[in-house]
């Protein structure tokens, strides 16, 4: 039942991700839950040793939802250095 969860909740963050960098139109569905699970990665990452903040994907938590969200967005704002030469 974790990883049901785990993607819808990737594929929320995924989403919101998107839109924080404009990115929603060029992302289908598949792209957002990949982007929300990977940044949940990152998030937890980059906050666990700074903020002592960790929050899982698997079973649902808004310090999950928002460590996921942040992380997706580092995430896109990388694939946009790589792509654009810039973060936005």
């Amino acid at each position: 039942m974790g990883w049901i969860i785990a993607l819808i909740v990737g594929g929320v963050a995924g989403w919101l991700a998107s839109l924080v960098m404009n990115r929603d139109a060029s992302m289908g569905i598949f792209w957002n839950i990949v982007v929300g699970c990977i940044g949940s990665v990152i998030g937890n990452m980059i906050a666990g040793p700074l903020l002592g903040i960790s929050g899982s994907v698997q079973e649902f938590s808004i310090i999950g939802l928002i460590v996921a969200v942040i992380g997706a967005v580092v995430l896109l704002g990388i694939v946009n250095l790589i792509q654009r030469g810039r973060v936005r």
